[in-house]
């Protein structure tokens, strides 16, 4: 017979285990986002997904990458004063959607994005008619102030060049509750495998048809399959903004997320997207 405190002790056995299994699932949830914009160190890997780590899929019931499996940059660069200023008052609303929103957009007219941050405006042309629903998606976003107070929270300065920003969490695992579809991956200006400085294009999971929210802004030429939608392009005095962000560098990686966040306090105030 099983004594009390015998049944304690396993009780409390299995509470650990659960609590392990937890945190081993957000630990993989947060680099599967991650996997994103990873680096490819020079290396062109054509028909595969360009994985955040080495062991993205490994050890978790999937298939692992059958080409090669690369690492980005987690090396943090040497730290300069911060050139930005304190975010402007109030805070990231904690919303979510089922399904994406319906069509609102003239997809044949001009759309641009503003971002103001603490390190100054980031202004984006918008492909609306290449990309359609990326667009309208981010026409919504901005609308409901989803964007507005949310930090960039990656920044990447070895093999790929690019700020990641979109996440209301800051963690590289938030989204709005929907998914987008692909699009414009024939853009012309990707060549080469290359993602050219200026491009802003869709995160995802590694997966097809997985864009969320989150979007990076290539400060530098970078080469990355043509797997991201690429939806806008940065003005020439929103480069500017990128570059000092770029020069501030960026942190060490984060254990948990993998994120190697930038030094600089980038901070969206405000999103908006406006037709011309």
């Amino acid at each position: 017979m099983v004594s009390q405190e015998q049944r304690r002790r396993q009780l409390a056995r299995e509470k650990f285990l659960r609590q392990q299994q937890r945190r081993t699932q957000a630990r993989r949830k947060a680099r599967l986002r991650n996997s994103v914009i990873a680096s490819v160190l020079g290396v062109v890997v054509i028909g595969s997904v360009v994985l955040y780590t080495t062991d993205v899929l490994k050890g978790d019931g999937k298939k692992t990458n059958t080409a090669a499996d690369v690492k980005p940059s987690t090396t943090p660069t040497s730290k300069a004063p911060d050139p930005c200023a304190k975010p402007a008052a109030g805070s990231v609303k904690k919303l979510s959607w089922k399904k994406e929103p319906a069509m609102t957009i003239d997809t044949s007219a001009k759309y641009s994005m503003k971002l103001a941050t603490t390190c100054g405006d980031i202004d984006i042309a918008l492909k609306t008619a290449a990309a359609p629903h990326t667009v309208n998606s981010f026409d919504f976003l901005a609308g409901q102030g989803y964007l507005d107070h949310t930090k960039c929270h990656r920044l990447t300065t070895t093999g790929i060049y690019v700020l990641q920003c979109g996440d209301p969490q800051g963690t590289g695992m938030g989204g709005p509750g929907y998914t987008l579809p692909d699009e414009n991956l024939k853009d012309k200006s990707l060549k080469g495998n290359t993602y050219p400085a200026g491009t802003v294009a869709m995160a995802n999971t590694g997966q097809k048809h997985t864009g969320g929210s989150q979007f990076f802004l290539v400060y530098k030429d970078s080469p990355l399959p043509p797997s991201y939608t690429p939806f806008g392009t940065v003005s020439d005095a929103g480069m500017k903004v990128l570059q000092k962000i770029a020069a501030a560098g960026a942190q060490a990686a984060d254990p948990t997320s993998g994120n190697t966040a930038p030094n600089a306090t980038v901070v969206i105030n405000k999103a908006t997207v406006t037709k011309s």
